[in-house]
């Protein structure tokens, strides 16, 4: 399968909510996605099928306006899993955030991610702080 990868790439609100809640398992909640991201991201990457332009992949880069970025939605579409687009797209977006001119790229992932973030990504461990609010 051929994959385009596009920084800020073009998204429907539909398209980014039906990819969201089979990537993560919930109900199709629709809720001005979209109007968010343009709103509070750096920027995001978008996964293409090049066949028929279907979305199968996303990851959102939220920022601080200066040196850190943060990866958030790290998302592919179950029947497009395993086939290195989730690398690809953090691969994207760090190289969004290195051209932004960021210093630093976190991500906070639960344990059964930890091997993606920090092997297949190559991201390095270090220590966080976290207050669920």
């Amino acid at each position: 399968m051929t994959i385009d990868y596009q920084w800020r790439g073009a998204l429907t609100d539909p398209e980014l909510d039906t990819l969201h809640a089979e990537g993560f398992g919930h109900p199709v909640e629709p809720g001005g996605r979209l109007a968010r991201l343009e709103r509070h991201s750096l920027g995001w990457v978008t996964a293409r099928r090049a066949a028929d332009g279907a979305l199968v992949g996303f990851v959102n880069l939220a920022w601080d306006g200066g040196a850190h970025a943060f990866v958030l939605d790290t998302v592919v579409s179950p029947a497009a899993q395993r086939q290195g687009i989730a690398t690809r797209l953090v691969a994207e977006a760090a190289d969004g955030a290195r051209a932004a001119g960021c210093a630093w790229l976190h991500v906070d992932f639960e344990p059964h991610l930890r091997a993606f973030y920090l092997e297949a990504c190559g991201l390095r461990p270090t220590d966080a702080g976290l207050l669920a609010l």
